[in-house]
């Protein structure tokens, strides 16, 4: 199989050397060329034909985002990792880049550590997503069924939705939200592979755009319904249940599944307090973080539904829990909200107390 072909597109001279010398350590990946700004990029990409390009987000002459719109037209399903410093105006330049189309991002390495560091950080960051968004990454395979729900549960009325998303979260995210009824009576929970900053942007542009009020999870709040709370980057989030009814909680323990925060972590906290009433839902994304999370939902009596292979950016997180077994439905991204508000919304609901019944409405003017 010919090697993955890759254009580096950094106006500066170190981190293209950086980021070309830790993936030429690949034998699967092959640098086909560099560029310094974006004009010279778009040139280079229609004589080097690559599988996936990294681009920079800052840059003169032509910056990261101006050059995504020429390359979306020009080529609509190229691959693009954006590369972006770790700051609030990377952070911000970034979700504007991913709501242009780019496909996934990295942040770079700080300036204060050594040469071989930050090498070493782009080859753990940077291959995996250069492999999976080649299709070149191992696939998910074909899994044993994991242990089946046990006998005698009965799903029960959905009380919580939790959901779990990486590679390509955003736009998905930004795509599922708005379509979710106004009026649901549940809470949701959602966890979004991002780095510090980059969760609170994501949390401040869904609540712009979605009928759910959306935030980024503080700890110690009590879970209301129609509301979301995303974990924010770099903790682990999970649920308490306290004598005032339910609360989230952040920690920084020890990475699961190589993240923090983790699918896992939340969706096991989820399952032990709302049992046959969670719906777990998980999205695009590259490893198996969520498996074991939904693996308890399910052995709970829960319901899960996963995205399906061909909507999403990555078929790994989707695709070992539809492959397991625990997935109730397997459906296209477009086909989930509406599958979620029929679920939220099917049958009678139990009487909720507390932080889980509906904040109450303003009364009108007289």
């Amino acid at each position: 199989m010919p090697p993955i072909r890759v254009l580096v597109v950094d106006d500066a001279v170190v981190v293209r050397r950086l980021i070309s010398e830790a993936l030429s350590a690949d034998a699967d990946i092959e640098v086909v060329g560099t560029a310094a700004n974006g004009s010279i990029a778009l040139q280079r990409i229609r004589q080097c034909n690559p599988d996936v390009v990294t681009l920079d987000v800052e840059m003169p002459e032509m910056d990261g985002l101006e050059t995504l719109r020429h390359l979306r037209v020009e080529f609509p399903s190229l691959p693009v990792i954006m590369c972006s410093s770790l700051t609030e105006r990377g952070a911000s330049i970034t979700m504007d880049a991913l709501a242009l189309g780019a496909t996934d991002y990295i942040t770079k390495p700080s300036q204060t550590g050594s040469f071989d560091e930050s090498m070493q950080r782009f080859r753990d960051d940077l291959l995996p997503r250069v492999k999976a968004l080649s299709r070149r990454a191992p696939a998910s395979g074909t899994m044993k069924p994991l242990v089946a729900r046990s006998a005698g549960l009965r799903a029960e009325p959905v009380r919580i939705i939790a959901i779990g998303v990486s590679t390509g979260g955003p736009n998905a995210l930004s795509l599922l939200m708005p379509r979710l009824r106004p009026d649901l009576d549940v809470p949701i929970v959602i966890v979004q592979h991002m780095p510090p900053m980059f969760t609170r942007l994501l949390a401040e542009r869904l609540d712009a755009h979605c009928p759910l009020s959306v935030k980024e999870a503080a700890g110690g709040e009590l879970l209301r319904a129609g509301s979301v709370y995303i974990a924010p980057g770099g903790f682990h989030m999970l649920l308490t249940q306290q004598a005032g009814g339910v609360a989230t909680a952040l920690n920084q323990g020890p990475q699961e599944n190589s993240c923090r925060p983790a699918v896992d972590v939340l969706f096991r906290t989820v399952a032990s307090i709302y049992g046959a009433g969670t719906l777990g839902v998980i999205l695009t994304g590259m490893g198996q973080d969520g498996l074991r999370g939904c693996q308890e939902i399910h052995e709970r009596g829960g319901r899960i539904l996963a995205q399906d292979e061909a909507s999403s950016v990555v078929w790994g997180m989707p695709g070992f829990v539809a492959k397991a077994g625990l997935a109730d439905k397997v459906l296209p991204l477009d086909a989930i909200a509406a599958e979620i508000n029929r679920l939220a919304g099917d049958g009678p609901k139990p009487r909720v107390v507390g932080p889980l019944a509906a904040p109450p409405r303003a009364a009108a003017p007289s």
